[in-house]
């Protein structure tokens, strides 16, 4: 048989372990209702937070709208810009190739025009040219003109301007082969037959006196005689009168070349050679001055200038043949 003192009490053992087991369900209970507390709180920090992000997301989804709306205004905006930016360069390029194409019918109207212009000046100098030599006899300025003509004829290019300058370049030959001007060989001429026959005339006033008889010399201050024929020689009284009439004659024969008077030329020379004739006695040296008076009143005083004009001709031609077209 057992012993009754060594049995435990039945009823404090029976409600130990119940007791602890609902304490410990208890405080399972109290820890995982403050766990899901806990996880309760942090989900809506969580979805707090993602509200907060959500609504930043939509303010970034509406500003990143706004600036492609901005973006796309501004593609608009810019596409317009290249249209009209295209349509300008299209214009411009049109203008350009207008511009080009009146450009050249400047250059060419201008290029049309300084050839006109340069004819026109061409044509006025020879025409000068010509009437130098028609009324003026001016030899040297002929030259002159005609190579003023040649220069301006030069660097132009066209139909008949060919034609032109070889017909220009015949002329000037025409005008080195004329050689002097006949009324400045005249005029020299007569320079040298006054100068010899003043030269004679002293020598002539230094003998006259020893063949004078000595009645002649007595009566010669207080007699003047004129002799009817013309070929007697003057006495010393009249000869300074009668050197004055040959310096006269002289002039007049001088103006009459100046003016390229044919008619008046001879006329003077042969005046002078009146005058030659009473003068001086007859000798060889006299007969060779009225010899160089012979020749020279029968040389001619203007110059052949029947080959001259076929350039000016030819120029007016060629100007009235462009303006009938």
């Amino acid at each position: 048989m057992s012993d009754p003192s060594a049995t435990p009490p039945a009823p404090r053992n029976r409600w130990l372990w119940p007791t602890a087991a609902g304490l410990v369900i208890l405080g399972l209970a109290a820890a995982g209702g403050g766990y899901l507390l806990q996880q309760r709180q942090q989900a809506h920090g969580l979805a707090t937070q993602l509200q907060q992000q959500v609504g930043a997301l939509e303010q970034s989804l509406q500003a990143l709208r706004a600036d492609q709306r901005a973006n796309a205004r501004a593609l608009q905006d810019a596409a317009s810009g290249n249209r009209l930016l295209r349509d300008e360069v299209l214009g411009l390029s049109q203008r350009n190739a207008l511009l080009e194409q009146n450009v050249a019918r400047l250059s060419a109207d201008s290029r049309q025009n300084l050839l006109a212009l340069r004819q026109d000046e061409a044509e006025v100098v020879l025409g000068q040219a010509l009437q130098r030599l028609e009324y003026g006899h001016d030899l040297d300025g002929a030259r002159r003109l005609y190579a003023q003509a040649g220069t301006l004829l030069q660097d132009l290019e066209g139909p008949g301007l060919l034609d032109l300058r070889q017909a220009l370049l015949q002329e000037e030959r025409t005008l080195q082969a004329l050689g002097e001007d006949p009324r400045l060989a005249q005029s020299r001429a007569l320079d040298d037959v006054l100068k010899t026959l003043l030269t004679m005339q002293h020598q002539s006033a230094a003998s006259t006196p020893e063949q004078l008889q000595w009645w002649q010399r007595l009566l010669s201050p207080l007699v003047e005689i004129h002799p009817s024929d013309a070929s007697v020689l003057l006495a010393d009284a009249q000869r300074v009168h009668a050197l004055d009439a040959l310096q006269l004659e002289a002039g007049l024969a001088r103006a009459a070349l100046e003016r390229g008077d044919q008619q008046g030329w001879a006329r003077a020379l042969q005046r002078i050679n009146d005058w030659v004739v009473r003068l001086w006695p007859a000798s060889p040296a006299r007969q060779r001055q009225q010899q160089a008076l012979e020749q020279m009143r029968q040389a001619p005083l203007s110059l052949n200038t029947a080959e001259l004009g076929s350039t000016l001709r030819q120029m007016r031609q060629l100007r009235h043949g462009s303006t009938a077209q």
